[in-house]
Formats: C-alpha cells, structure tokens, sequence
C-alpha cells in the first residue's frame, strides 16, 4: 500500500490544522502534497504541505488527480466517509 497517493485520506500532525482530516488531490514532489478539507467540511483549506507533517489513514477516495473541492466533497459523500471526515482527532506527536 502506497502511503502517499491521490484520494489518501490523512490526519494533519503539524499547525494550525492538526487533528483534522484532508484528502491528498495532487502530488508536487518527494518532500510535498497539495491537500483539501474541503474547508467546508473538515476546516482544512486547500494548501501545499510537507508530508512529515500528515499521517496518512487506512483510507482512500477516487478522485482525478487535481480534482476541484466540489469534487472531493462529492466523493466523500459517495463513500460514506462524511462522519469520519468530521471527526477531530488527538494526532501523534511526530519526530520532524
């Protein structure tokens, strides 16, 4: 299993955001991901962000890469996934 690919649910471990869940929509390089809440629903704005800084979970949504907010909303909501996605959670401390 891969850990960071397109559609990766993962829990945000570093900033403002952590403890929230975000979707991986694009993939920049080794180092970095574009993420997506969507805002909406979990608080987490679209941004680029340094994987050390998000712990990917067992679970994935099918999205094309670079899909749009609407988009991933939509997915979420085709996999049941919703109330998981709403969830806060205490993330782990991560050795950075």
């Amino acid at each position: 299993m891969p850990a960071i690919e397109i559609g990766r649910i993962c829990v945000k471990v570093a900033g403002r955001e952590a403890g929230r869940k975000c979707v991986v929509v694009d993939i920049v390089d080794e180092n970095f991901v574009i993420v997506a809440g969507p805002k909406s629903l979990t608080g987490v704005r679209r941004r680029k962000t340094n994987i050390k800084h998000i712990e990917p979970t067992d679970k994935v949504v099918s999205i094309p890469k670079g899909a749009s907010d609407e988009d991933v909303l939509k997915a979420i909501g085709a996999s049941g996934l919703t109330d998981f996605m709403t969830q806060v959670v205490k993330p782990k401390l991560s050795p950075i």
